[in-house]
């Protein structure tokens, strides 16, 4: 007698079904049951392809123990089923492939005494296994829409050592079965295609970031990169304090969605201020406007020269004053370098020395919001421009915030939101400290910093080598801005050479002696 499922074992088998989300065990779950519930020999199961084949997912034969494919790590050498001939005609002259358009179960007392099929195939098959196949059940898999997405075949069903025929009762319990699994994975299915329409709604937001801005959209894919390969190096590491820390599937997901939309609020971020290259850059770059006036103030000297109002000394003094003046200018436009206190004055004075007039007017050659401009202490933005760029993280939090996350992604927006914080509570937006932020949110942090020093895209700077961002990096940690033990790991593991090697120019990556690198400490085991 055949032994089915009693309602224990099936509500056992419903409950690990539901929870397998390894679609190569849950295949393996369905063909071990459907053998054992009929006692089969055999069994196959295939996947129908998108280019309309049927291909061998698992092959089973109890008594040849013979197992390929699925988890057995063993290849299945034979070739995928066409499922439709050259003229898109489909194939009905086998079992699987009649099951498969007919969407109909085949059963077959014994294959040498049907004449409606081709078991040629089958028959080669058994002479090299040194095998018998007499009974056949062939059950198509369907899903919510009706489609054949799998064929479940069983082989030579076993009652008192002798191969018997499949009965209605087995079809019936077979095709039940087929069904739930048909249920089972359509749900996998499904949350497995929300989850890549999510994940393509990420990339669709960071393209239009990227179309906005050549300047920052690369970030928003680097970031997920090297916050990876941080997470990864503090799940490996055993050092003091991450001993304890650990990473699930689901965790890496989370984390990675929330570093694809750490920056997703620049989407609102005005496009001149993002890429505000100098200074006094607006629609045009001011410099421009400004050695015009230089050189009208130029030709005012020459005007006087030639109408001996002073002499040539002193107009080549001058020249050669206002050429270095303006040079200088330029220089203090770029925002590559911090302001120091001689650059102020200099600036200062500068304002306060030249006159030009236009059309009878006596105007300084600098207007105040140049002035305000040029004297930026760090970078090229004012302070209204930096608090709007700034703006972009409350955005991306409000925005994030305002999503019902499901459970596994409910940390996102903390994660994603905390990347402008710093462990003494001086960043921005809400001023955390390091115990009050997750680290995750803090691996986010290193990275955003890291990818901007070192990025080449940028248009106000260059790269920085991985030497000099690195010291930067250290200055950071000694500020307490940046967490100081994911550092030391950053720094140990070498992390910054791994993201290098994929992101990085050649000449960017030069040669690191961790011993110069400043506030670092050996990590300890």
């Amino acid at each position: 007698m055949k032994s089915y499922l009693n309602t224990q074992e099936l509500l056992e088998l419903i409950n690990l079904l539901t929870k397998e989300k390894n679609t190569t065990k849950f295949l393996e779950i369905i063909l071990d049951t459907a053998m054992g519930i009929t006692n089969s020999d055999g069994g196959t199961i295939y996947n129908v392809t998108e280019d309309k084949f049927l291909k061998f997912e698992i092959l089973k034969t109890k008594s040849l123990n013979l197992h390929q494919g699925g988890i057995s790590g063993e290849k299945i050498t034979i070739d995928p089923i066409p499922l439709y001939d050259d003229n898109f005609k489909p194939l009905l002259n086998r079992a699987v492939l009649n099951s498969y358009h007919q969407k109909s179960i085949i059963n077959i007392d014994n294959i040498n005494d049907d004449i409606s099929y081709d078991f040629s195939g089958t028959k080669s098959t058994d002479t090299e296994l040194n095998y018998t196949t007499i009974s056949l059940l062939t059950v198509p898999i369907c899903n919510h829409e009706n489609e054949v997405i799998s064929i479940l075949q069983l082989i030579n069903p076993v009652h008192n050592e002798e191969i018997v025929s499949y009965t209605h009762n087995d079809e019936s319990v077979v095709a039940s079965l087929c069904s739930l699994v048909a249920s089972a994975s359509t749900q996998k299915q499904l949350i497995k295609r929300l989850e890549q329409l999510f994940e393509s709604f990420i990339c669709l937001i960071n393209t239009a970031i990227d179309d906005k801005s050549p300047y920052t959209g690369k970030h928003c894919n680097r970031v997920p990169r090297l916050t990876e390969l941080i997470a990864n190096a503090l799940h490996d590491t055993n050092s003091y304090p991450f001993k304890e820390f650990t990473l699930t599937d689901k965790d890496r997901y989370e984390l990675k969605i929330a570093s694809l939309l750490h920056d997703c609020g620049k989407i609102g971020t005005p496009i001149h201020i993002v890429d505000k290259s100098t200074k006094l850059e607006s629609i045009i770059d001011r410099i421009e406007l400004i050695e015009l006036r230089f050189n009208l103030f130029k030709k005012d000297l020459e005007i006087k020269l030639l109408k001996n109002q002073i002499n040539a000394n002193e107009f080549n003094e001058t020249i050669s004053q206002v050429d270095s003046d303006f040079n200088f200018l330029e220089r203090i436009n770029l925002g590559s370098e911090h302001m120091s206190l001689e650059d102020e004055e200099r600036l200062k004075k500068i304002a306060n020395s030249y006159n030009i007039n236009i059309n009878n007017q006596n105007l300084p050659i600098l207007s105040k919001d140049e002035h305000e401009n040029l004297n930026i202490k760090k970078g090229t933005l004012n302070s209204q421009e930096r608090a709007v760029i700034n703006k972009h993280i409350e955005t991306t939090i409000n925005m994030l915030e305002a999503l019902p996350w499901p459970k596994h992604l409910k940390n996102v927006p903390e994660y994603a939101g905390g990347h402008h914080e710093k462990m003494d509570g001086t960043g921005y937006p809400r001023g955390l400290t390091k115990d009050e932020l997750s680290l995750q949110a803090r691996c986010i942090a290193i990275a955003d910093i890291f990818e901007a020093l070192t990025a080449k895209d940028r248009p106000y700077k260059k790269g920085k080598t991985l030497s000099e961002a690195l010291e930067i990096l250290g200055k950071f940690k000694l500020q307490n801005h940046i967490d100081p033990d994911i550092f030391n790991l950053f720094v140990s593991e070498k992390i910054y050479e791994k993201y290098a090697h994929e992101f990085l120019d050649s000449d960017q990556i030069d040669y690191v002696d961790v011993k110069k690198i400043p506030g670092y400490e050996f990590p300890v085991f």
